[in-house]
């Protein structure tokens, strides 16, 4: 943890328009400090303004925004020196070369050229700095993007849509990258429209439209709240042993795949059913409840929450 604040970012009722157009309408969301934050959602839920509010490079109409203890509106300087930045479409000085670009970056920041090179090796990218940006694939300039993001050691990482427009080896390496910093104790806000890249690597969803926070929670809360009926996997010495479980009380369903998938009334069943089969002789060996895709919880939640008025 990088902060005693049980938060990093905090949003109140925040409101932002551009002319006619509402880009964010009373949102409220906070980012846990330590944790990766994903802000889910359509293009045009209003992830890019949240992220430019959150920096100071927007300012708000109304609510009030904390970062790190600060207010962006008038302590921008400090929250951006704190906080390292990837954008969609990230912009370098393309007739430099990426050794140049990082090495100013370290400059502006107060950083050493040690720690910019730290960065170029971590997302390798090192390779490469001395060829010109303008000659860098998509998948490099991000590289680039994330390294220079993270050559001051910030505190909290905005990450929004890393990887817009690359391959899918790319990607996976770019999440793979993502996790790595999350290991490291870093608080992520993680923008994305794509369920995939959410998956596995999310500590809290909050699902956007029409610049509102219309969901927000951990995958397992979310679950719970928007999956009603959990799903164990059941195996055992002798299968045969487990044909008994869908006349057990609580369980709701069954389906057979080698193993059992039972489907339970609620996850208090749980407890009480695997005493049951150990009394009645049952050797189990394995006991895991199933975690459901994101892309279920996804449209679960679409389903069940009302889309607000535009």
């Amino acid at each position: 943890m990088t902060s005693e604040m049980e938060f990093a970012i905090r949003f109140g009722s925040v409101s932002k328009s551009f002319g006619p157009v509402r880009a964010v309408e009373a949102l409220d969301f906070e980012a846990p400090t330590g944790a990766v934050t994903v802000l889910l959602g359509p293009n045009g839920a209003g992830k890019t303004t949240t992220v430019r509010l959150a920096t100071g490079a927007l300012v708000a109409d109304r609510g009030d925004i904390e970062v790190l203890g600060l207010h962006p509106k008038v302590d921008g300087d400090e929250v951006r020196r704190r906080v390292g930045i990837v954008p969609p479409k990230p912009a370098f000085y393309d007739q430099l070369t990426g050794w140049e670009n990082l090495r100013f970056a370290a400059q502006i920041f107060g950083a050493s050229e040690r720690a910019a090179l730290d960065a170029a090796e971590r997302f390798a990218i090192d390779h490469a700095l001395l060829q010109e940006v303008g000659g860098y694939s998509t998948g490099m300039r991000t590289r680039l993007a994330l390294a220079r993001s993270v050559i001051h050691d910030p505190e909290v990482l905005l990450l929004d849509e890393p990887t817009a427009g690359l391959d899918p080896e790319s990607s996976r390496n770019v999440l793979e990258l993502i996790r790595e910093l999350a290991g490291r104790g870093r608080t992520i806000v993680l923008c994305t429209h794509l369920l995939h890249e959410a998956e596995g690597i999310a500590d809290q969803i909050v699902l956007m439209n029409n610049g509102h926070a219309r969901i927000s929670g951990s995958p397992e809360e979310l679950t719970g709240r928007y999956l009603a009926d959990p799903v164990v996997l059941f195996d055992a010495e002798d299968r045969a042993t487990l044909e008994s479980i869908a006349d057990r009380h609580g369980v709701v369903s069954v389906s057979w795949n080698g193993a059992v998938h039972a489907t339970l009334a609620d996850h208090d069943t749980l407890p009480d059913l695997i005493a049951e089969l150990v009394r009645d002789g049952v050797r189990l060996t394995r006991v895991e409840p199933i975690m459901p895709s994101l892309e279920e919880l996804y449209f679960a939640m679409q389903r069940t929450t009302p889309e607000e008025p535009s």
